[in-house]
């Protein structure tokens, strides 16, 4: 159904007239808030809005750019289902999807220039790709590109990344709101967004004027697998310093937050009734051994999207400002935390509601 005929059908619909319809469309203020309201909600039953929101991308021919991990989902889920979710962005294009590995450091800047000069590129996608002389090639091709989870020092490049420092800080206030004090974090840094987040935690720590002790206070994984986060958290409850556990652990991903559970039950700790377990993921496994994990969701579908749709503006207006999308995480609270009263250190799991026959 072509724009005239949606626009005859969403006038059907709500019996206003077409110019109604068209004006409300058009972002038009001459046209009431009754009609205003009806015309968005029929045109998006319709799919109309979409259509308004992204164009037609002007372009036929797409490059992602990626770690090789990223094109497998037993390597790397997260950003396997980004690039799944580029694919759906682009879906309602007539757009020819190809990829292209590349290393995230020391990257092989000949294939890049290669792939790139091809006749059929016509703009490009880097995923996680954080070698600066692949930024800055990327930036003297006369072709639009859009980063992903990575940022050009140099500030050339357009950026769609999750806001990991802000993450990192709203999960912390989360544990210290449920009335945590007594906190250990799980992370691995290999990365510096892994690093972005932990700022954010140290900021939470900070602004309660607390400080963050990392001997004390953080357990460094050196992979995001429930293997050795299980190892290095039975090593850490096993040591002489620590004798009783916290109240939380505050986990830097799902598989991590497995092996996290997986150490405290070894150790006869349940969860959440002695410890509480909250992940910064949530997206691999939404229950761990029975235990539905509470957690803030890291933007993941989001960044595919929303990167199509920054390729669309640079499309259209290439001599815009350039800038990054931090984009927010979002709580997800299930039953692997428990909050804890003033006074005292942990509260009864209380399986029965109040009314509960």
């Amino acid at each position: 159904m072509d724009k005239k005929l949606k626009i005859t059908e969403i006038a059907r619909r709500t019996n206003l007239s077409t110019s109604t319809v068209s004006r409300v469309l058009a972002g038009k203020a001459n046209t009431s808030e009754t009609a205003r309201r009806m015309v968005l909600e029929c045109a998006r039953e319709l799919g109309v809005m979409d259509g308004i929101a992204a164009g037609r991308l002007l372009l036929n021919n797409l490059v992602i750019f990626a770690p090789q991990r990223a094109f497998d989902e037993r390597s790397d889920i997260f950003y396997y289902r980004v690039i799944q979710s580029i694919s759906k962005a682009l879906d309602s294009h007539e757009v020819r999807l190809r990829y292209c590995p590349l290393e995230e450091l020391d990257s092989d800047a000949n294939a890049f220039i290669a792939r790139m000069n091809e006749p059929e590129t016509q703009a490009a996608i880097l995923l996680g790709i954080d070698d600066p002389h692949i930024h800055e090639l990327a930036a003297d091709f006369a072709k639009p590109c859009v980063l992903i989870n990575c940022r050009d020092k140099r500030m050339r490049l357009p950026t769609v990344a999750p806001d990991h420092r802000a993450i990192g800080e709203f999960a912390a206030d989360y544990l210290f709101d449920s009335g945590h004090r007594d906190m250990v974090v799980v992370m691995c840094l290999r990365r510096y967004t892994m690093d972005l987040r932990l700022a954010g935690i140290k900021d939470a720590w900070q602004q309660r004027n607390l400080r963050f002790q990392s001997k004390r206070d953080l357990i460094t994984v050196p992979s995001f697998s429930a293997r050795e986060a299980q190892s290095r958290v039975a090593e850490w409850l096993d040591g002489a310093a620590h004798k009783n556990p916290p109240t939380a652990f505050l986990v830097g991903g799902d598989f991590m937050a497995e092996g996290t559970v997986r150490a405290l039950q070894q150790r006869g700790l349940r969860v959440p009734q002695d410890v509480s377990v909250m992940s910064i993921d949530a997206f691999n496994l939404a229950a761990i051994q029975d235990v539905p994990l509470t957690a803030v969701h890291v933007p993941r579908d989001e960044l595919g999207t929303e990167a199509v749709y920054m390729l669309q503006q640079r499309l259209i207006r290439p001599q815009a400002a350039i800038g990054s999308l931090l984009i927010n995480g979002m709580l997800v609270v299930r039953e692997s935390v428990r909050r804890i009263r003033p006074g005292q250190r942990r509260t009864a799991v209380e399986r029965e509601g109040l009314y509960d026959v």
